[in-house]
């Protein structure tokens, strides 16, 4: 199973959409790796640019995430850029079907918890391990450390540790 964490992007936004994850008029791309350079190009959030997603692989957000349309591209977009876990207190339920179907995780957290994990790591280059075993997301800056709960249901679970519902499919049926 492959490790779930890194380097985390701070969007403290609500309502991000999927045409802000990845333009419409890039659905047209014959591969996902077509995708990669232009995630999150028409997000517009002060004091991000597209530079900041380089080397991260978790995001963490705010409500509603991947609103929008229900289509694939907006999490095989974030994969392309080793990101495989995103974090919010809630997901367009296609879209967080989408991440478990391609194998990511789309973790729900109280709006509470995120407001402190922005407050204390938001700009602090922080880094999350994910156990996914212990259902843990663990968050460090040099001394800071702060570890939550999430849940991962046991469909949810046999999915991310298969690499999606292909390969899941692939092994059971």
């Amino acid at each position: 199973m492959k490790t779930f964490g890194g380097k985390v992007l701070f969007l403290d936004r609500a309502n991000i959409n999927t045409d802000e994850i990845i333009p419409a008029k890039y659905l047209s791309e014959a591969t996902k790796e077509a995708l990669k350079p232009n995630l999150l190009e028409d997000l517009k959030l002060p004091g991000f640019a597209a530079g900041d997603i380089a080397g991260k692989g978790a995001v963490v957000s705010r409500a509603n995430f991947g609103c929008g349309s229900s289509r694939e591209h907006a999490p095989w977009a974030l994969e392309m850029n080793g990101i495989n876990i995103v974090i919010a207190e809630s997901f367009a339920r296609i879209f967080r079907q989408n991440m478990y179907n391609c194998g990511m995780i789309a973790a729900e957290l109280p709006s509470q918890v995120l407001d402190e994990l922005f407050r204390e790591f938001g700009t602090s280059g922080a880094e999350l391990l994910v156990d996914t075993e212990k259902k843990l997301l663990s968050f460090s800056s040099g001394a800071k450390k702060k570890t939550v709960p999430f849940v991962l249901d046991g469909f949810e679970k046999a999915l991310v540790e298969a690499g999606g519902w292909v390969e899941y499919a692939a092994q059971k049926y």
